[in-house]
């Protein structure tokens, strides 16, 4: 009797132990859900949110669910996109119209703000004809697609064209045509960029781990008090510092030519060296951390051990140090390579146009052209991007070793 009595009084203390747990936890997941997760998930959802089209457009989204997409549709469609253009509120409801739309097919924008200034009360002869004399492109079956394929209250169009793919006029998925299919190439120079930093911080870093793991406590605290020195400075202040640094008559090109390495200034700034030199300064604490942490932790009873059994220098370096220092080398490179994914003020700076990568069009779509759409679909891109490669960092090393040992 006394056993099950001391094991329900154990469930309760751990039931109470627990809610306990969940109280104190509470503010900091609520915080979490409603100031982060909660607009993020809002944003990304505007990649395939449509219904300031759908509501808009109530009657021709009706009329467009039942075309068959071929050539131009029925009396039916016309009448209704009038009746939907006549019934917007004011002009600004019909640039905002526009603007959804042309996003997907350029000139649209321009095209329903005339139709709905400019569309009589009653037809000529029929809406069709009517429409087709007020502009030409009525008639172009391409804009009665656009508006088949976003009657809907979802798109997929911005994450199709996020992939440079389209919807065809029966609804098929096909290539984007070359003057609109930039982001796959932007995608694939934003990786290149990241991979290139991230190579350059692992090479500079791994040396000055190392010798920060074997320094005296002294020493190790100073060189890392210098290397988390740059978190305590603006990231915009230190991309700035570069343009000074490598512009023409710059402190490393007055260097070089004193040196004699070079008989003229060098090309440093506003092109892809630039970008590679200011961001790897930038992200280089990132890459140093997890290795110093990883190294000063290491085993040397085993290193001493492959010495003393006779092994080569180099090869105790290949076969015991280096796989005990790789989660970290693993770990700091994967930290390079995520934050660098959404850099976009560092190239702005000292980069050219081709130097642009992924985040720098994230903001252009969010803040100049206010396409949240397109904004949110390449978000979703980078997102993606971002969880490959820590699958792919948790896969090499485990996801357990990837935090920072105290």
């Amino acid at each position: 009797m006394i056993q099950p009595a001391l094991a329900r009084a154990f469930a309760r203390d751990e039931r109470s132990r627990r809610r306990r747990s969940l109280a104190l936890l509470a503010p900091a997941l609520l915080f979490t859900l409603l100031f982060f997760l909660l607009p993020i998930a809002a944003f990304l959802l505007r990649a395939v949110d449509n219904r300031e089209v759908h509501a808009a457009l109530p009657r021709t989204a009706a009329e467009m669910a039942v075309w068959d997409g071929a050539g131009l549709p029925g009396e039916g469609a016309f009448a209704a996109l009038a009746a939907d253009l006549r019934a917007l509120p004011d002009p600004i409801a019909a640039a905002t119209l526009g603007r959804q739309l042309n996003a997907h097919m350029s000139g649209l924008r321009s095209l329903v703000v005339r139709a709905a200034a400019r569309l009589p009360a009653e037809p000529r002869e029929d809406w069709r004809t009517t429409f087709i004399a007020l502009d030409q492109r009525w008639a172009d079956p391409a804009v009665w697609t656009i508006l088949r394929n976003e009657s809907g209250w979802l798109t997929p169009a911005y994450l199709l064209a996020a992939v440079d793919r389209e919807r065809g006029e029966v609804g098929r998925i096909r290539a984007a045509p070359p003057d609109r299919a930039i982001f796959l190439d932007l995608l694939a120079r934003t990786l290149g960029i990241c991979a290139a930093v991230t190579l350059l911080c692992v090479v500079i870093a791994f040396p000055l781990a190392v010798v920060m793991a074997r320094a005296g406590p002294r020493l190790g605290s100073w060189l890392l008090v210098l290397v988390l020195l740059p978190f305590w400075t603006s990231l915009l202040v230190r991309s700035t510092a570069w343009i000074i640094l490598l512009q023409q008559q710059g402190l490393v090109n007055q260097g070089l030519m004193w040196l004699g390495l070079v008989g003229e200034p060098l090309a440093l700034l506003y092109n892809r060296l630039g970008v590679l030199i200011a961001m790897t300064h930038v992200l280089l604490p990132l890459a140093v951390l997890p290795m110093y942490s990883v190294m000063r932790g290491l085993d040397r009873q085993a290193l001493r051990a492959g010495a003393s059994l006779g092994a080569a220098p180099l090869r105790v370096f290949r076969s015991i140090y280096l796989p005990q220092v790789a989660p970290g080398v693993i770990a700091g490179a994967a930290l390079v390579f995520v934050s660098a994914l959404g850099y976009y003020i560092t190239p702005e700076l000292v980069g050219g146009p081709g130097d642009q990568m992924i985040a720098w069009f994230i903001a252009y779509f969010t803040a100049d052209s206010v396409n949240w759409g397109m904004a949110s679909a390449l978000s979703l891109v980078l997102l993606g991007t971002v969880a490959l490669a820590y699958l792919a960092t948790a896969r090499a090393v485990g996801p357990r070793r990837l935090r920072l040992r105290g």
